[in-house]
């Protein structure tokens, strides 16, 4: 008989090991032995849990999703309008990202992974590109955004605005370059975005 508490700790550990990992070589350059090795239990568990390389990935995409998506969507209630919680959503995912820079990074370079002729998106990811929309629309209903321009062409140019800022400031603490802004500057150029895409 298997102990639960024991399952759920070789578990966890296999979930740390990945993140630490795929973080720090990257997807591809990490074996499958380097993660059981690193967890100290054995490739045979990680197959077990998660069916391989590629579902534990998964897991700790979804997992850090969830965890991200349910304190977003505690917050966004106190947002004035559409605009507003959108504003918010970039500072909470700041603020979790400089919590947590090995999720950051995979977040920003393995987040949508190129598979043979697929892009992988995991089933966190989907959800918090959802709500983006949700909140998108719900701008345009209160007239917080312009209604003449296409929601989703909205939803990328402003996931690209913060990917991309993020994605330089991991890049220079990863080449051992100093911080090219700081959050409050990250902050005040979105929002200057933002601002620009509401109603004359």
């Amino acid at each position: 008989m298997i102990d639960g508490d024991s399952t759920q700790t070789s578990r966890s550990r296999l979930l740390a090991a990945g993140k630490h990992l795929f973080s720090r070589f990257g997807y591809e350059q990490t074996s499958t032995s380097a993660i059981a090795r690193d967890a100290g239990t054995s490739e045979s568990q990680l197959v077990r849990y998660f069916g391989g390389k590629s579902g534990l990935l998964e897991a700790i995409f979804n997992e850090s999703w969830s965890s991200l998506n349910e304190d977003i969507r505690a917050h966004i209630g106190e947002s004035e309008h559409g605009r507003d919680a959108i504003r918010r959503v970039v500072g909470l995912v700041i603020e979790a990202f400089n919590r947590d820079h090995e999720m950051a990074f995979l977040f920003l370079f393995e987040g949508r992974r190129v598979r043979g002729q697929e892009v992988t998106l995991s089933q966190g990811f989907r959800s918090f590109y959802d709500l983006i929309h949700q909140l998108i629309h719900r701008g345009q209903k209160d007239g917080s955004f312009r209604r003449d321009v296409n929601e989703a062409a909205l939803a990328s140019a402003m996931l690209g605005c913060a990917e991309g800022m993020i994605r330089e400031r991991l890049i220079a603490e990863r080449t051992g370059q100093a911080n090219p802004f700081d959050d409050e500057m990250l902050q005040r150029v979105f929002s200057s975005m933002l601002d620009g895409l509401a109603p004359a």
